[in-house]
This record gives structure tokens, sequence and C-alpha cells, in this order.
């Protein structure tokens, strides 16, 4: 397991949910966070918890279905000279539910693959470059285990494509010490899940940032969360480096 005391992360969606526990999570490891949402107010009281455990924070807003802000995002991380060492791609958007699934929108999936799996793809092809440049990297990719279901199609197409390319990228990683990985949180009652999904938010964790401390080299896991429920960290880990990459 690694030491991220003193490393940097960029956790989107931070400001509610998963992302927040995510990012509350790599705070009590020693690591310093950037924090992305739709408007920088909605992590004020995110960073104000940050800070008082004793990391550094700070905030980054961006609107990720405009693939211009988000550049803008990453340039702004640049310009105040962050190395992001660690990513955790969280946020994304589930944007109905079709019961009548012949009439899914073209919306549906042009929304959803915006910020589903092109922003977050977007992200990894800024960082990647200089993680493999320095040695060091870590990102992790939010996907969904949603499957069979034709009501949710947009949101399960993007995420299947943002498996695919994550894969595709952890075959070319293997043996070096930048690593990306897969996360599916489960069913949880945040915004995006709905009031009735049987799993707390605090269940996902340590599976959604366990991807952030395996230290073997191998990328192209997934990692369900639902399988470290309860664990401790130094748990988690042991048990996820025993896992398979995809690309086998």
């Amino acid at each position: 397991m690694i030491d991220i005391r003193g490393k940097w992360a960029l956790v989107t969606g931070a400001s509610r949910g998963i992302g927040r526990l995510a990012a509350l999570c790599l705070a009590k490891q020693g690591c310093n966070i950037v924090a992305q949402s739709r408007e920088l107010a909605h992590t004020d009281t995110l960073l104000s918890e940050l800070k008082e455990m004793g990391v550094e924070a700070y905030a980054v807003a961006a609107e990720l279905s405009d693939i211009t802000a988000v550049n803008r995002m990453l340039q702004e991380i640049e310009a105040n000279g962050t190395q992001i060492d660690i990513v955790l791609n969280n946020a994304a958007v589930q944007i109905a539910y079709r019961t009548n699934y012949f009439e899914t929108p073209v919306e549906d999936y042009t929304t959803s693959f915006q910020i589903n799996t092109i922003a977050p793809m977007i992200i990894c092809y800024h960082y990647l470059p200089k993680m493999m440049e320095r040695g060091f990297g870590r990102i992790v990719n939010t996907t969904s285990g949603i499957r069979l279901e034709p009501e949710q199609a947009g949101y399960s197409a993007s995420k299947a494509a943002l498996d695919k390319v994550t894969i595709d990228i952890g075959s070319k990683l293997e043996g070096t010490d930048v690593i990306i990985s897969l996360a599916d949180p489960g069913w949880c009652r945040t915004d995006l899940g709905g009031p009735n999904a049987p799993n707390a938010p605090e269940s996902a964790i340590p599976g959604v940032v366990v991807g952030a401390f395996i230290n073997d080299g191998k990328s192209g896991r997934l990692f369900s969360a639902g399988e470290f429920a309860g664990m401790t960290l130094e748990e988690a880990v042991t048990k996820a480096e025993t896992m398979p990459s995809l690309y086998n």
C-alpha cells in the first residue's frame, strides 16, 4: 500500500455523495485535494472539512458536458502549479429512466457520453503523459454494474465505453508505476442512485478509492465496492492486489 501523504488528488463530483466521501478518505491519508464541482460554492463545506484535517485543498468549477470548460479547468490547475498524482473521475450523470425505451431520445446518449465518457477520458489524456514522465500516477474511473436495463441506455452505454477505454489504456501501462483502474460503487442512495437504492453511500468506501493505493504495477482492474465493504483500507488493498486485470 502506497503512502499518499503530501500528494495531490483531483476528485471530480466532489461536492456530494460518493465523490465527497472519497475526497475525505484520501485526505484522511494525508492527501491534498483539488475538488471539482459545477460551481465553486458547492464545495465550500467540503474545503473547510479538508483543511481542518490538515491537508491543502482548493476547488475548481467546470461543467463536464462542456469540453472547453474541462480544458479550462485543467489549465487552471496547471497555472496553480499543482502536480496531480491521483485522479478520481467520480462525476457522472444519469439522464432519465425511459419506461418506453424505444423512444429514448438522442440527447440521452450525447449528454451521457459527454459527461460520463468523454470528460473523464480528456482528464486521463491530460494527466497520463505527465504521470508516465514522472514515473508515478493513479487514476480511478468510476463505472457502473448496471446491465440488462435498456431503460437507462444512455447511462449504461456511456459507462461501458468508459470501461473499454480504461481497460485498453491499462494494457499499455503494465509494469509501470502508473496504474489506471475502474471502481463500481454499487447502487447507493445518492442524488444519482435515488432514495430507493439498497446501499448507503458510505458502503462504497474503501472500494472506490482502493485503486489509488495499490502498488503492484497492474492496471485494468475493476474494483466493485461491495467486495470491500467493512474492510480497513489496508485489508482492501491486500485483496485488490490479488484481483486480475480485465485485459488478461
